[in-house]
């Protein structure tokens, strides 16, 4: 395993993690067989494979989606099976900023609205919530689409309030699964670049589970699923410390 690390604290500590379905029955399939996964603070790191590789089951285990495993998963310090249930959905609130696919946005609701809502949820003034979600939207360049509903927003503005949203309780972690996956080459690049910007001025852990390789090689380190089971953990080729505008390129 790829690992320069080792003075910075780990984010994410996976120890022989199985996770199994239909347990007992005739249909018992495991999905990941004993992965043993440590990212470190400020980390960008990809996890890329095919279809059916397990990368949705590991995406669902490091959001603390899913916790029916075996094995020990510590995030930032905290062990994920010891949490009450009733807990899991704060821990995921703050530690994490999700980023999915298709954007996860409220119709009904503007841009603005869509970003504060993880602050209201969190208890955060209406007043305190309404002035980060608007700094965080002028962040991603959004500023001028704050009282915009999805559906005056192409994909990739979509993107960017997603993203925004993801930040609103200024979490360790952004987790972004396939976000790119239903834009266009250009689009995706920019999207990227917003995802790059945050990994180097923000210090954000970004954790990219991708099946694209070649978004995933622009990562700081890539780790590879194949039939559940870790095949490479390297550094990205195509990842630049100096230069996050690599992706505008794309």
């Amino acid at each position: 395993m790829v690992n320069d690390m080792d003075n910075r604290k780990k984010i994410i500590e996976m120890k022989n993690i199985v996770k199994t379905y239909n347990i007992g029955s005739e249909n018992e399939l495991e999905i990941l067989h004993g992965l043993d996964i440590q990212i470190y603070e400020g980390e960008f790191v990809s996890i890329v494979g095919e279809s059916g590789s397990g990368k949705s089951t590991l995406m669902n285990i490091i959001g603390a989606l899913d916790t029916e495993i075996s094995g020990e998963y510590f995030l930032d310090s905290i062990n994920v099976k010891e949490i009450k249930t009733s807990q899991l959905s704060d821990i995921r609130n703050h530690k994490i900023g999700f980023v999915f696919q298709n954007f996860n946005l409220i119709s009904r609701s503007n841009a603005l609205k869509n970003v504060e809502l993880p602050q209201l949820y969190a208890g955060v003034s209406k007043k305190e919530r309404r002035k980060r979600a608007k700094e965080l939207l002028e962040l991603v360049e959004m500023a001028d689409r704050m009282d915009h509903k999805p559906n005056e927003l192409s994909g990739g503005q979509k993107q960017r309030v997603a993203i925004a949203r993801s930040l609103s309780n200024n979490p360790a972690i952004i987790l972004a699964d396939e976000p790119t996956g239903a834009l266009d080459s250009k689009t995706s690049g920019s999207v990227m670049e917003i995802l790059h910007k945050l990994h180097k001025e923000e210090k954000k852990t970004i954790i990219l589970i991708t099946h694209s390789k070649e978004l995933a090689e622009g990562a700081q380190r890539v780790i590879t699923l194949k039939d559940g089971n870790i095949i490479g953990d390297r550094k990205g080729a195509d990842y630049n410390e100096r230069s996050w505008w690599y992706w505008t390129s794309y």
